[in-house]
């Protein structure tokens, strides 16, 4: 997981790129969280996703990854530019009285309501990939192991997917997926799957592959299959799979994964029948997507 340190170098591509005027140094200064308000103009309302962030600030406030509230002075009152959700979880924790802001000139509601525009639209979002490995290098345990078993599985997590380089086989973009699947089975188990999908050669491992490979390997609702039969599956039938998959999920309004799935399923030998769900009467939810 180690890499070199990278110092902070201007781009060599920059050269002929027009200059910005800077403007008016911004300057820093201690105040009290409750001082602050925000302006409905422009500000967002606290949506329910809103109310998320703030309880995670309050329960789990750490100063290590306080981000500093960008205010103005308006009038006799401190706005807030951005870091709304920051304020309100100091005031609401109870226990932070102060904070550090970053104090800009901000003249009228035009130019607050435009910084705030700039601080939200222009910036880079964070990929799950990123969050990924900046959570394996912060010691993750659910992390590494995922790491581990796609490394022992013979996978590789895409750091930065190229723009325009064809996948190679083994390549993984599915984060979330990986994860839903580390979290829900055992290690042994999360193996098997991405091990199966690195021998049908997936390029990359997709979301719908973890799943559906998953749900046929040991959700209850299906017949034991072994992961040969799952690879004698992709060799024989190929893009048939995906095809038919896509048909079936249009035509049963299900998600593609539980489609492939199904499809993959209906396609494979199995070593037992099906092992029926708990209160399902003995059909199983494969079965009853395959008449």
């Amino acid at each position: 997981m180690s890499a070199e340190i990278k110092p902070i170098r201007a781009l060599e591509t920059a050269a002929e790129w027009p200059r910005a005027g800077i403007g008016p140094r911004p300057s820093t200064r201690v105040l009290k969280a409750a001082e602050l308000c925000v302006d409905p103009a422009y500000q967002r309302d606290l949506s329910s996703k809103s109310v998320r962030l703030i309880r995670k600030l309050v329960e789990e406030w750490d100063w290590r990854r306080f981000k500093v509230p960008v205010v103005t002075r308006v009038d006799d009152q401190w706005h807030v530019i951005d870091g709304q959700h920051t304020a309100i979880a100091a005031v609401t924790h109870g226990g932070i009285e102060e904070l550090e802001v970053l104090v800009v000139e901000a003249g009228d509601r035009s130019d607050r309501a435009g910084a705030f525009i700039g601080h939200n639209r222009d910036r880079v979002q964070i990929t799950n990939s990123q969050l990924f490995f900046a959570a394996a290098a912060a010691g993750d345990e659910d992390v590494l192991t995922a790491l581990q078993i796609c490394e022992r599985a013979g996978a590789c997590v895409l750091r930065n997917p190229s723009p325009g380089r064809p996948f190679r086989p083994g390549e993984l973009i599915a984060i979330a997926a990986l994860m839903q699947l580390v979290k829900r089975r055992t290690a042994v188990k999360a193996r098997t799957v991405i091990e199966t999908l690195v021998r049908i050669r997936a390029a990359p491992i997709t979301a719908d592959l973890i799943k559906a490979v998953d749900i046929v390997l040991h959700d209850r609702n299906y017949g034991e299959v072994d992961p040969e039969e799952i690879v004698a599956a992709f060799e024989k039938y190929g893009a048939v799979l995906t095809a038919k998959s896509v048909e079936l999920a249009l035509a049963k309004a299900i998600p593609r994964a539980r489609a492939m799935g199904v499809v993959l399923y209906q396609h494979t030998r199995k070593r037992k029948p099906a092992r029926p769900a708990d209160g399902a009467n003995g059909h199983d939810a494969a079965g009853a997507l395959l008449v």
